[in-house]
């Protein structure tokens, strides 16, 4: 069967599946002040970085409209698989499936499943490459895919440090924390999601110590999720990605492959200058 995978722009796709043919991406919007764009292939991460640092302005996204979601659903291919933002923090889960509404009211019944991350940047392409990989080994029936990914979403853990926390906060993101350590002691959060949702995971003082800390959390996860593809994005720093990544390796031999990625345009916004994001 063929088959489409479709994301919205928080979702980090590795350069070779960009210009995929099976992937598509839904760009959300993203507003700086009044400087507007678009999260897609022109986004520019030192631009962006750069417009926020200019301004005072708490920089925003938001969704794409359920028409955007529609029209990528208009496909041949048999079999569409969606993946969002989690549905806890963004209306983009909302917009695909209202888009899958409208598609079926113009044009009838289809095989769409969109699958709430529960997650975010490259929580999201674990999920997006799961189902291209599940898909071209041929195995499984559309709902048998669908099963599977599901059951690895939820094993799947992402967690993340970043240098500022003030986007998150102004844009009412870290409501499910129910304490945030001091930033005035250069405390530094780990943070991580839960059933799509942001806690706190531990903390450390200052960065480096807290990225040491995040790397234990995530081989001890691995441990109990047998996972064994390591993600890590980060927002203009790869030093500290490739970091945190050399410390996962040495605390374990299970990790089969690591694929570290840029932030795009959502992911830079919320993870700010210096952020690092890993799923496994």
């Amino acid at each position: 069967m063929s088959y489409k995978i479709v994301v919205d722009s928080c979702c980090e796709l590795p350069e070779e599946l960009k210009n995929d043919s099976r992937f598509q991406i839904v760009p959300l919007g993203l507003q700086v002040g009044d400087w507007h764009i678009q999260d897609d292939k022109n986004f520019d991460q030192a631009e962006f970085l750069a417009k926020v640092a200019a301004t005072e302005a708490c920089p925003k996204s938001s969704c794409p409209s359920p028409e955007k979601f529609m029209e990528s659903y208009q496909t041949e291919d048999e079999h569409v698989y969606v993946v969002t933002l989690t549905s806890k923090l963004s209306g983009s889960h909302n917009s695909a499936v209202l888009g899958k509404s409208l598609y079926e009211e113009a044009y009838g019944t289809k095989k769409i499943h969109i699958l709430d991350s529960k997650s975010a940047s490259v929580g999201e392409t674990q999920l997006a490459i799961k189902a291209m990989e599940l898909e071209e080994s041929g195995k499984y029936s559309f709902e048998e895919i669908v099963q599977k990914l599901e059951e690895f979403r939820d094993k799947m853990i992402t967690y993340f440090v970043l240098d500022n926390l003030d986007f998150l906060k102004k844009n009412g993101r870290l409501t499910g924390l129910k304490a945030l350590a001091a930033t005035t002691l250069n405390i530094k959060p780990i943070l991580r999601e839960e059933d799509g949702e942001i806690v706190q995971a531990g903390q450390g003082v200052g960065v480096k110590k807290a990225l040491s800390k995040m790397a234990e959390l995530v081989v001890e996860k691995m441990e109990k999720t047998g996972h064994s593809v390591l993600m890590i994005s980060h927002c203009n720093n790869r030093k500290r990605a490739e970091s945190v990544r050399d410390m996962i390796l040495q605390k374990t031999n299970k990790i089969k492959d690591v694929k570290i990625l840029d932030t795009a345009g959502v992911s830079s916004l919320y993870a700010a200058d210096g952020g690092v994001i890993v799923t496994v």
